[in-house]
């Protein structure tokens, strides 16, 4: 049988360790954290269009491409901890120029002022995620450590995705949407103390690096997985764009509790297919319940059932990237994922305020088309695709 099960090490958690997870729980949480209230604020206070809104939240998937290609350059001509924390504290900057906005009641600001401040945060954050999991981690993990490194870390990222909104839904219901940007900026300079507390030994850079690289960015031979999970995470990104009540965020990450367990005990020696396949089927399942059943049950049943369809589908395809890479790749395949996952949410949140406003009618039948569409892909190519490309 195909199956792949990632081993546990306990010598793995040694303190760096631990702050660099939590670091990428806290940059990512400071993005999220203003998914769920940033849309209303463009809308109700700058008196955005649902149009021009999907445009400015979704223009944080392009910027997530932009230092790409100069990602490698970076890390091998400055201290690579030094590349990330910039970065993050550039994330800061940018998120306080809405701070002062908001501060200062400056409304009707014009659009693409926006449009180029939410770009240019997906540039900066694309960059902090691509340093901090394809090299900090992995410089700070034992060479037969790494994937059990990657997987972890992962999870932490993941999880950012239901504590970010829920924490950000609680700060605007008490601190209203200043105090929202206040505990991004937050969250941001939390997570750059963790990264400075971490001990890097110093490289000497390569000689002839080349400025413009796809190392550390993008696997060109991974692209049907790249497709297969950005189609994916659009659809999640879809459900995100809906007004979403704390009940929902807080199942969901019980949802990533049970995706834990059940790699542990259900999946670890379960055929490779069956991961994937289930956690689509669970996503599918939830949407099919949103749509059709308006009881109370379903709003616990299925945020939870999507959760762990995230948990289950994410891990996997992250290990999916990191064997089909090849000698010297793993950072790159990290970077590919993380590309992939956040663009398409990302997409997916811009695509379901600016062409259907957010609403669930709308929103909801499209995530489940893009779903069943995933699975079939999966399932009719990528799958056996995957079996006859992967390297470990």
């Amino acid at each position: 049988m195909n199956t792949q099960n990632t081993p546990v090490h306990i010598t793995l958690w040694h303190k760096g360790f631990w702050w660099l997870s939590f670091a990428n729980l806290f940059v990512t949480m400071s993005i999220y954290a203003l998914v769920p209230v940033m849309p209303s604020w463009l809308m109700q206070y700058e008196h955005f269009s649902s149009w021009y809104t999907g445009v400015s939240m979704g223009s944080f998937a392009f910027g997530l491409f932009f230092f790409g290609c100069f990602c490698s350059y970076m890390v091998q001509r400055y201290r690579r901890n030094l590349v990330c924390v910039s970065s993050i504290l550039l994330m800061a900057l940018l998120i306080s120029v809405i701070f002062y906005l908001h501060d200062n009641h400056i409304t009707m600001v014009d659009v693409w002022a926006i449009i180029i401040q939410r770009f240019f945060l997906g540039a900066v954050f694309g960059l902090a995620k691509m340093v901090l999991s394809s090299t900090l981690i992995v410089d700070t993990s034992e060479s037969f450590q790494r994937t059990e490194a990657n997987h972890c870390t992962s999870w932490f990222a993941r999880f950012a995705i239901s504590i970010g909104p829920l924490v950000g839904l609680l700060v605007n219901h008490h601190f209203g949407f200043g105090g929202v940007l206040v505990c991004s900026v937050a969250l941001c300079l939390l997570a750059v103390v963790l990264i400075c507390l971490v001990d890097f030994p110093f490289r000497a850079p390569e000689d002839n690096v080349s400025m413009f690289s796809l190392d550390r960015f993008f696997l060109p031979h991974g692209f049907p997985l790249f497709v297969n999970i950005a189609i994916i995470s659009t659809a999640i990104g879809l459900i995100m764009s809906v007004e979403l009540e704390y009940t929902f965020y807080g199942m969901l990450m019980v949802g990533f509790f049970l995706a834990l367990l059940s790699q542990r005990f259900v999946f670890i020696n379960a055929e490779l297919k069956s991961e994937v396949v289930t956690g689509l089927i669970l996503i599918g399942a939830a949407l099919l319940l949103m749509i059709t059943r308006h009881v109370l049950i379903v709003n616990y049943a299925a945020p939870t059932m999507i959760g762990m369809g995230i948990g289950v589908v994410g891990a996997r395809f992250l290990l999916f990237f990191i064997k089909l890479s090849r000698h010297c790749q793993r950072g790159t395949s990290q970077s590919t994922y993380i590309l992939g996952w956040e663009a398409g949410i990302a997409l997916g949140i811009g695509i379901g305020y600016s062409a259907f406003n957010g609403t669930a009618e709308s929103v909801l039948p499209v995530s489940l088309a893009l779903v069943l569409v995933s699975l079939a892909v999966y399932i009719l190519f990528t799958h056996r695709w995957f079996l006859n490309n992967k390297n470990r």
